[in-house]
């Protein structure tokens, strides 16, 4: 009987093949891409109110950030993935495809996009006036000092270009935010999707040193179909050493039960020479309640910053009264950073 062998022959060839075809992509992707690694170490020493326990002040946190970018029929592929804080385990990825005069498209799992961009463009010298201040997270409408964001920077899709000089920042996510390995999801809860926009520049208005900004967004707020609104508009102005802001955000909680928030927020920053700079900021949010008073947080902060090379120390003082809309609830934070890069 004659044996036929040819089906068992293609198969071996198709598998030597694709075997070779495989090894063949996995040489032109190692050439084509390039792996960059940096990273930075920070000392901070943080001392609380009277009203808390510091116990010992002293923290570090390590950063590590991996980027590698190739081309790929004709486009720019880049990855990037920054491990924030080994010891709390946060990190942050994103992977984008630049399209060149088309603009740039990525997915975003925490490095920030859309109105998130813009939650606080008041000028600083080191962290923001907010920095370190006590969040409570008991409720589910947390308070978010009129820190705008409604599709958030985790599980979404972005997209970056610039027309005629104004920069264009949109983010996209459907169901709940968060991020999700791969073959995961998110949950629906309340949140069934959310989009914004923020637009951005510092060449239409024709001034030197005029940057100008404003956003919105929408995210759904519960099943039912209300949304909640988010807004902003910003203007910074620099000149000579100086560098001054002022920033309108508003929170629109599409559920009666919910607060709404307004905040209005300034800062000045002063370049002292190429080393050291200053500032000093504040931010007003009214607390709109629903059934209580309104009520207004207030929050000052200073912040100075030296840098020597690769080493910069910068310092932080914060206060506020009204605590998240909470009346005579008061807390302070003084911080005090040194950060090497490498």
């Amino acid at each position: 009987m004659k044996t036929i062998t040819k089906g068992k022959n293609m198969n071996n060839f198709k598998k030597i093949g694709l075997t070779a075809l495989a090894g063949s992509l996995t040489a032109i992707s190692a050439q084509a891409a390039e792996l960059g690694v940096s990273g930075a170490s920070v000392l901070t020493f943080t001392d609380k109110d009277s009203t808390e326990i510091t116990g010992n002040p002293w923290g570090m946190k390590t950063n590590l950030s991996f980027t590698g970018s190739g081309e790929v029929n004709g486009y720019t592929v880049s990855y990037m993935q920054t491990s924030k804080d080994q010891f709390a385990g946060m990190s942050s990825a994103r992977l984008s495809v630049d399209m060149g005069d088309m603009g740039t498209i990525a997915f975003d799992q925490g490095s920030g996009s859309g109105l998130a961009t813009l939650d606080d463009k008041t000028p600083t010298a080191a962290e923001e006036v907010w920095d370190g201040l006590d969040a409570s997270a008991a409720t589910t409408n947390v308070p978010s000092r009129g820190r705008v964001g409604a599709a958030g920077s985790s599980g979404v899709f972005n997209f970056v270009n610039t027309y005629e000089g104004v920069k264009v920042n949109a983010a996209f996510r459907k169901g709940g935010g968060g991020s999700s390995a791969d073959g995961g999801t998110t949950g629906e809860g309340s949140t069934g999707g959310a989009w914004d926009l923020a637009l951005t520049s510092s060449t239409i208005t024709g001034v030197d040193g005029l940057e100008v900004g404003a956003g919105y967004g929408e995210a759904s707020a519960d099943t039912d179909g209300k949304t909640n609104e988010h807004s902003t508009v910003f203007v910074n102005y620099s000149v000579g050493m100086f560098t001054v802001g002022i920033q309108q955000s508003d929170i629109d909680n599409g559920k009666l039960e919910d607060t709404d928030e307004s905040t209005q927020a300034f800062g000045i920053s002063a370049n002292i020479n190429d080393n050291l700079s200053i500032s000093y900021g504040g931010r007003d949010t009214d607390y709109e309640k629903n059934a209580a008073a309104d009520v207004t947080e207030e929050i000052t902060g200073i912040a100075a910053a030296y840098t020597m090379g690769s080493i910069k120390v910068a310092g932080n003082i914060n206060e506020v009264t009204n605590n998240l809309g909470t009346s005579n609830a008061k807390d302070e934070n003084m911080e005090i950073a040194i950060s090497f890069a490498f």
